[in-house]
């Protein structure tokens, strides 16, 4: 027994002994006694270091390598070069990244700060659910990082799921490249939900079909929701045919955020180009739309009233008071008693307050010298300020949280009422679209043309129709060249482009 005490004793004192050279050292204490378990890591954010590390915790036999490299002007982190599809024809099958032998993740710095990782590609060797664990555990780590792209990583169905919770979580990453990843289910849909922050999403090469687009389609708006973060979708050389871009453009009817589509090498006809075209152009809301447009008309008439602008004793209408509700209220605080009076000047709402910086200092001055009982006049001088309510409505939604009903397409002010059909002036948000490569004739450039003539200065710059099944001397082609060139502030139809086409005329 007393051996054992003894022994005891001695390794504690070991023990000791090791714990005060470990914080002699400076070290953790997790130094000497490491983690078990990708949970139990603590990521430092450096990619070079906690990615090897979390790969041993996970068990995997062998570890991608991480190679870093600068950022430079000629490697975008946004890949903005992936929707010029119609300038230059990019091969589905040849990334535009380093190609490696061995599985690597390269990582893109700027200032060669390790820390600093902005872009991460993974490249040609699959990622399956232990490595989707590490990433899910490293990526929000990673403060800087902006751009994803995965090529040819076998994704499933699972797998992109995970990635979609992981990219939630990444306070930056904007950017999301899915190239080459045929999921059957075709489920990508799930990355543009309502809550997600992703602004640039490509897709190319995915075969994507019907029913991939109808879900897209669905996920960019519908009569009850919208995608209001996506600004540029590639879904290039896919397989969506007339079907899918039916279901893509019914997706467009309501969607103001997204401003470049490319839609190139999808082997869509005239049945769905056009479909295209109607969108952008005016076009008769369903009955689900009216509907929907309804309830949003009497939400956005109710809502005053609920914020307390109205005042009830007074019971004006709810909204800005016209003058003659201000004389019928008028009458009423002249006949009530002063009591009666001062709270209701207290409880006068902000948005009349702010009518005009004149008309408020002469009610200020007003209340502060003429007794209560003749606060009547002061609010009649409050007709002097007609022209300014329309501006002070707006203001007055824009502070309630009200302005995104405002600016729902369903309340757009140019909606008009012809031949009993409630006509919507059509999808001016959309600024690109690229459809190259597809089937189309010059019957559904004909309904391009008319929807973009219509658009007038605004929609439509740049308008992609290269690779079709039309002669390049084609008429109809040639116009709307001749207006999206003129449309265009960049001008991105070359010269040379455009003289070859004379040519072919002449």
């Amino acid at each position: 027994m007393k051996k054992r005490t003894e022994k005891l004793t001695k390794e504690k004192g070991d023990s000791g002994v090791e714990d005060d050279a470990v914080k002699s050292a400076g070290l953790n204490i997790q130094d000497k006694f490491p983690v078990q378990t990708t949970d139990d890591y603590q990521c430092s954010g450096n990619l070079e270091m906690d990615f090897p590390e979390l790969c041993a915790l996970a068990g995997m036999n062998e570890t991608p390598l991480v190679k870093l490299r600068q950022l430079t002007a000629a490697s975008p982190s946004t890949d903005s070069g992936a929707m010029e599809d119609s300038q230059t024809q990019i091969s589905p099958r040849s990334p535009v990244t380093t190609w490696c032998p061995k599985p690597c993740i390269q990582v893109e710095m700027e200032n060669g700060d390790s820390q600093s990782a902005k872009k991460i590609i993974i490249s040609g060797w699959q990622v399956d659910e232990v490595m989707a664990q590490v990433l899910s555990k490293i990526l929000p780590s990673l403060s800087n990082l902006q751009s994803l792209k995965m090529w040819q990583a076998r994704l499933t169905d699972r797998i992109l799921i995970s990635l979609k919770n992981t990219i939630s979580m990444c306070s930056n990453l904007r950017t999301v490249i899915l190239e080459g990843n045929p999921i059957p289910e075709q489920s990508y849909h799930i990355l543009i939900g309502e809550d997600s922050m992703i602004t640039h999403l490509s897709l190319r090469n995915n075969c994507i079909g019907e029913e991939g687009a109808h879900l897209i389609g669905s996920a960019l708006s519908t009569a009850h929701s919208t995608n209001k973060n996506l600004l540029t979708l590639n879904m290039a050389f896919n397989s969506i045919g007339d079907g899918g871009a039916i279901h893509i453009a019914q997706g467009l009817r309501l969607n103001r955020s997204l401003l470049c589509l490319s839609l190139a090498n999808n082997h869509i006809t005239d049945a769905g180009a056009i479909c295209l075209a109607e969108v952008i152009g005016p076009f008769a809301l369903t009955h689900e739309e009216i509907v929907e447009r309804r309830r949003q008309l009497m939400k956005r008439d109710q809502s005053p009233s609920q914020l307390g602008i109205a005042d009830s004793k007074c019971e004006r209408p709810l909204s800005i008071p016209s003058s003659s509700s201000l004389e019928q209220c008028s009458k009423g605080t002249k006949s009530a008693s002063k009591k009666k009076d001062a709270p209701k000047k207290e409880e006068k709402p902000a948005a009349l307050q702010t009518a005009s910086t004149a008309g408020k200092k002469e009610v200020t001055k007003k209340d502060t010298k003429v007794p209560r009982g003749q606060g009547g006049k002061s609010e009649g001088k409050d007709k002097r300020l007609p022209a300014s309510e329309q501006e002070e409505k707006s203001s007055f939604v824009q502070k309630t949280g009200e302005v995104v009903e405002a600016l729902s397409p369903l309340l757009d002010p140019g909606i008009r009422h012809i031949d009993g059909k409630v006509i919507q002036p059509g999808n001016t948000a959309l600024v690109s679209l690229n459809l190259s490569g597809n089937k189309l004739t010059e019957q559904s450039l004909q309904k391009f043309l008319a929807s973009v003539v219509g658009q007038g200065e605004g929609g439509l710059l740049r308008l992609s129709l290269n690779r079709n099944c039309f002669p390049p001397d084609c008429e109809t082609f040639l116009r709307i060249q001749e207006i999206m060139s003129l449309k265009d502030p960049l001008n991105r139809i070359s010269p040379c482009q455009v003289d070859d086409e004379q040519r072919q005329v002449a």
